[in-house]
């Protein structure tokens, strides 16, 4: 990857972000006949995409403003090492999103939402399945399913989430607690049921995956740079190419540009006119060197997090906080998940502690209504938008990069982009 741009770059496509949505999309981009560059501000996927968990979560159908929620949310929102905070310094600030956030769980608005959901979840496999096998790089998908499992909860509660999910149209079955560690050996006897996510899957090395993205992208005849972008020049429809300013004192024009910069994109979608709610989820992780013999993602029901077994030792991954992009890591909040690891697998890390392990932070950019903002601007005809995939960027990454491509081509999508637009908010 170039250090800097020391001359002025021309390119039909410019993507803005190197994430796993800019790669993926640079990928497709560059099978349909464009030339294209990657621009980042610090490299290849140094944000959400390294970190995250690593689960192709296409179970996860149900928007996440759930009215079910409400009654919890004071309690949720008081404890500082709970799922769901929000720093008390950002709270008037988070207010606004949080207010449409309550109105996306209208009955009308949450079903619409999830249908929409849905159809990126049905498509995305495949999608993922032909990227990574295009990429060299198919043992990186395992597809394993996933377990999400119970501690002291009651089979009509249990079975109350298994109707739901079975209900929704996802594939899953219904296990004792004996059932579950038939499958995994290694986890605790604590645990009374558990639900089989049957066609979903993960990475054991969410970083590895993005690197072999950026490999192929390359070999294609891609170009990565690092430059942070200061100011994106598109005056009008009519505007034949876009002009970026970069903090290292360069320029780039390019006929055509994809915003991709998960959390980072809302003040370029403000220079270009939008004001979308896209606010910040703080996510954590606490990498254990400790490798388990787990062989798919197992989630916590009552605990609210998630284990990930990677290549590199044990994922425990989870938890919702509201503080902006400027606040430090808070360690607290990554060391509690060792606690729920331990709990679940406790021979594992019987002799181990939270010292152990390797503290993350990253940013999920998310959107009120838990859809991401996807396809052309209607203000400028060679400017496009792909962020906001909130949890599940990892899982969304090949079907939207395809769709993405499809219409930057001048081609039908697979999946009507409406629901997605970035003017939906106005």
């Amino acid at each position: 990857m170039s250090d800097n741009t020391n001359s002025l770059v021309t390119g039909s496509v410019t993507i803005v972000g190197a994430g796993i949505i800019g790669l993926a999309t640079g990928i497709e981009l560059l099978r349909a006949g464009h030339k294209v560059q990657i621009l980042d501000k610090e490299g290849v996927a140094a944000g959400a995409s390294k970190g995250n968990a690593g689960h192709f979560a296409t179970e996860q159908v149900f928007p996440l403003a759930d009215p079910s929620m409400l009654p919890k949310l004071p309690g949720m929102l008081l404890d500082p090492l709970g799922p769901f905070r929000i720093q008390p310094a950002y709270f008037f600030k988070a207010l606004p999103w949080f207010m449409r956030f309550l109105v996306n769980m209208l009955p009308g608005k949450r079903a619409h939402n999830g249908q929409a959901i849905k159809r990126l979840n049905q498509a995305s496999i495949a999608a993922l399945v032909e990227l990574t096998d295009f990429c060299d790089c198919s043992e990186l998908m395992i597809l394993n399913g996933s377990l999400l499992v119970f501690e002291a909860t009651s089979i009509e509660a249990v079975s109350k989430e298994y109707d739901h999910y079975a209900k929704a149209g996802v594939k899953v079955r219904l296990l004792t607690g004996d059932e579950v560690r038939q499958l995994e050996p290694c986890l605790s006897q604590t645990i009374s049921h558990g639900l089989y996510f049957t066609h979903v899957g993960h990475t054991s090395d969410p970083y590895g995956l993005c690197k072999a993205f950026a490999d192929k992208f390359v070999a294609l005849g891609g170009e990565l740079l690092i430059d942070e972008v200061s100011e994106i020049i598109a005056s009008s429809i009519d505007e034949d190419k876009i002009s970026l300013q970069l903090s290292s004192g360069e320029s780039i024009r390019s006929e055509k540009l994809l915003i991709a910069s998960g959390a980072w994109s809302k003040p370029f979608a403000k220079q270009l006119g939008y004001r979308v709610p896209l606010e910040t989820e703080r996510g954590y992780h606490l990498m254990m060197p400790q490798k388990s013999t787990l062989s798919r993602p197992v989630a916590s029901y009552n605990r609210k997090f998630i284990i990930t077994p990677m290549l590199d030792g044990t994922r425990l991954a989870g938890t919702v906080e509201f503080g902006g992009l400027q606040a430090p890591l808070v360690e607290a909040r990554a060391d509690c998940l060792f606690s729920h690891g331990k709990a679940l697998l406790p021979e594992l890390f019987a002799d181990a502690t939270a010292a152990d392990g390797e503290r993350w932070m990253g940013f999920r950019p998310s959107m009120p209504d838990s859809l991401p903002v996807l396809g052309r601007s209607e203000k400028h005809k060679n400017v496009f938008f792909s962020f906001g995939h909130q949890h599940l960027g990892l899982t969304w990454s090949g079907i939207t990069a395809k769709l993405v491509s499809q219409e930057m081509s001048g081609k039908q999508t697979e999946i009507d982009l409406s629901d997605y637009r970035v003017d939906r908010f106005s």
